[in-house]
């Protein structure tokens, strides 16, 4: 009985040691991906009232935990039961992704000038400050969802011939630390000026390190949220153009000379800018009421 159970401890450790394994691999196939999703959420994250920040940061974290609790079981089952549906569905979500980034460029372009300017937040009203937030909640988390769908299938594809106990533990590893390490990052990201008006409180004289390091923290963050919200607007695009580029085999040998960033961008900017063209076609041949 007693050998039974050290082999038992023997088995655990052996699996958990194929699913570092086979973890590591798997994270760093789905390193670019991640890259992207941090700077589409950063994006997505920020623009709140400083006291709400980390309690929206928790809505859209936990919203990515539900999407990933159900992307799971869903990728794993369509895995071995109907694999040909998970590339349709990929597409779907690089349409979505093409569209929400095209759309972005499309509005800064031609509406910025006619558009009404929207109300500081310090200047909305409470009722207009949570349909602001639940508005912006709402749009990160179905973001996520698309860039889960991805991280999960790459994850999956990386183990796909390992037995399905590894590619669950393998899977859901990579899911789990995916969601901490990125609303990790962002966290500490929208609270840098917090650190730095801290930093500031707590140095004594002008020439003290910690003014300077706060003062730093305070400028930099306003500037790295709006580089970041360009980065993330073109790395939706990126994203859905990697989907199409890597998916549909006509495509991905369409122009092999030209470099594969470029190619996916372009690729992902014609499949946003066709999407918006049909979606105002279609709200044409849509009766107004």
């Amino acid at each position: 009985m007693a050998s039974g159970f050290f082999a038992l401890f023997d088995d655990i450790a052996v699996l958990m040691d194929d699913v570092a394994t086979m973890g590591k691999i798997a994270t760093k196939k789905t390193a670019g991906i991640l890259a992207d999703d941090l700077a589409v959420n950063a994006e997505k994250s920020s623009g709140f009232v400083s006291s709400r920040e980390i309690p929206v940061l928790w809505k859209i974290t936990k919203g990515s935990f539900l999407n990933k609790l159900i992307i799971l079981p869903v990728t794993l089952l369509l895995s071995a039961y109907f694999p040909a549906a998970i590339v349709p569905i990929l597409l779907i979500g690089g349409v979505y992704l093409a569209y929400e980034g095209v759309e972005k460029i499309y509005e800064f372009l031609f509406h910025k000038s006619h558009a009404a300017p929207k109300a500081a937040l310090s200047e909305m009203t409470e009722e207009e400050r949570r349909e602001y937030e639940n508005k912006k909640v709402k749009s990160a988390i179905m973001v996520d969802f698309i860039l889960s769908i991805e991280i999960v299938i790459i994850a999956l594809g990386s183990v796909i011939d390992q037995p399905l106990n590894i590619q669950i533990a393998v899977v859901s590893l990579v899911a789990i630390l995916a969601t901490i390490g990125v609303y990790g990052l962002v966290a500490l990201l929208v609270r840098m000026d917090d650190l730095g008006y801290t930093l500031l409180a707590m140095s004594d004289n002008n020439a003290a390190f910690s003014k300077w390091l706060g003062t730093a923290l305070v400028k930099l963050l306003p500037i790295l949220i709006r580089a970041l919200s360009v980065i993330g607007t073109f790395a939706m695009i990126l994203v859905a153009g990697g989907i199409f580029v890597h998916n549909v085999e006509s495509i991905h040998h369409l122009m092999p000379a030209i470099p594969s960033i470029l190619f996916e961008l372009a690729i992902g900017l014609l499949a946003g800018a066709i999407s918006i063209l049909l979606l105002s076609m279609v709200k044409k041949m849509i009766p107004a009421r």
